[in-house]
């Protein structure tokens, strides 16, 4: 079995369960470096690092850039390397500074993996089928009923319980709200959606008719222009990410993220962060003399 299965497994569960994660792979060291090339590592959303990237010194830096990537979406090539050593980078490496005592030099290879967007399709009308189809052969991810984790909701039942699908659709706070309706049974909707106490900016999200503007069109002529609406909505919409937390070990004076996982210990009413456990029993041992030197 390879070195890797385990990583490889992890990663096909998260991908499966629609979950985001990073993989981190060495592709070149310098010794003295306790990470060989090939080793890989996976980071999940939260911070926690499984897998083999060279230990205390390089993980959470690769943690840190990690959690980078998985907020903007790009891949990096990252060197953990001594100070000075910062100009023999090439150009375009990120490069990040370690303190450990070894002096190695590791570079890794961080590719976040994002889910693709999850659509839900409601209903079994033609269009509702031929849209399920085209959504999944362009790669994204498809359930024929409503789901908490949906990016995108299609509501096309056809009249068969139109009102219930989108007031759940719309409490859920779904950036893309579709209904497959003529203008008129569209407008019956929407009036409906307001006499339950749907407030009228929530209303006002729903897109009807579904899709651009095809002209008169058949079923599965309708489930192109949504697809068309829904690829061109996924590349304009705004993606609001949470800033990166990050902190300074007041031991080593490395960067590093903040996530649950990451190593702590409070002090004085303070919570401090920590590149490793090593680094935080340093401290615990003797915080005072760590704060003097830091400040």
């Amino acid at each position: 079995m390879s070195a890797h299965a385990g990583i490889f497994a992890e990663a096909a569960r998260l991908s499966a369960e629609g979950e985001p994660y990073a993989l981190a792979t060495v592709v070149s060291t310098r010794r003295p470096a306790s990470a060989r090339v090939g080793d890989r590592g996976l980071v999940t959303a939260d911070g926690a690092l499984s897998g083999w990237v060279g230990g205390a010194c390089s993980e959470p830096i690769v943690v840190s850039q990690a959690l980078l990537a998985l907020a903007d979406g790009l891949p990096r090539l990252v060197r953990v390397c001594p100070p000075g050593e910062e100009a023999y980078a090439p150009a375009g490496v990120v490069v990040a500074q370690s303190h450990c005592a070894s002096e190695g030099v590791v570079d890794v290879l961080v590719e976040p993996q994002l889910p693709a967007p999850l659509v839900a399709i409601v209903g079994t009308s033609p269009a509702a089928l031929t849209l399920a189809a085209l959504a999944d052969a362009v790669g994204w991810r498809v359930e024929q009923e409503l789901s908490p984790a949906a990016d995108a909701v299609v509501v096309a039942t056809m009249g068969h319980g139109d009102e219930d699908a989108l007031e759940l659709a719309l409490d859920s706070g779904r950036g893309y709200v579709a209904l497959v309706a003529s203008s008129r049974r569209a407008a019956t909707v929407l009036a409906s959606l307001r006499e339950r106490g749907v407030a009228e900016e929530a209303v006002a999200r729903v897109r009807s008719p579904a899709g651009l503007d095809l002209g008169p069109s058949t079923q599965e002529e309708i489930a192109v222009a949504i697809l068309a609406e829904l690829v061109a909505w996924r590349h304009t919409r705004v993606e609001v990410t949470a800033a990166l937390a990050e902190a300074t070990d007041p031991v080593c004076g490395m960067t590093v993220a903040v996530s649950a996982a990451t190593p702590s210990s409070e002090h004085d009413g303070t919570t401090y962060f920590f590149c490793g456990a090593g680094c935080r029993a340093r401290f615990e041992r003797d915080p005072l003399e760590h704060l003097a030197r830091s400040t």
